[in-house]
């Protein structure tokens, strides 16, 4: 599905033992870097996670309103986007969405680890982007929400 807030691509599957399937909201103002995140992510990040369904935001009113509307279990944000970073957008929702799901925040470089503890991310993987990390990354936080309920 495509709207003017994002792109939904969505594949459901039933739930088999041991498998985390998982949905991800993901954040850029640039195609290239969502296109990146979801090569370097991939379908299978991890042996017992499964991402079923990507809804793409190209703007932060976008990700605030797909927020509101419920039903992701990992969020990836670009703290290089503009006009509003995924960093600042991080904080924002961590402070006002009641159990909000697990964020991973994107980094210009690994010196700005600092900003994602600012922004309350639970994660960061800085620029140029290593599909291990990243995969690694989306893995954990899958299971983390999938733990969590």
């Amino acid at each position: 599905m495509t709207s003017s807030h994002g792109t939904d691509t969505s594949a459901q599957a039933p739930e088999s033992a041991g498998i985390h399937r998982v949905s991800v909201l993901l954040y850029s103002d640039d195609v290239t870097t969502r296109d990146a995140v979801r090569a370097a992510a991939g379908r299978r990040p991890a042996r017992d996670v499964e991402i079923v369904r990507w809804h793409e935001c190209a703007t932060a009113e976008a990700v605030v309103e797909a927020m509101d509307a419920g039903g992701y279990d990992v969020v990836i944000l670009d703290g290089e986007a503009s006009p509003l970073g995924g960093l600042g957008l991080c904080r924002q929702l961590k402070n006002e969405i009641f159990e909000c799901p697990p964020i991973l925040v994107l980094t210009g470089r690994p010196q700005d680890g600092w900003l994602a503890g600012w922004s309350l991310a639970d994660e960061s993987v800085s620029h140029p982007l290593d599909p291990i990390v990243v995969s690694e990354a989306v893995a954990a936080l899958a299971r983390t929400r999938v733990a969590v309920g």
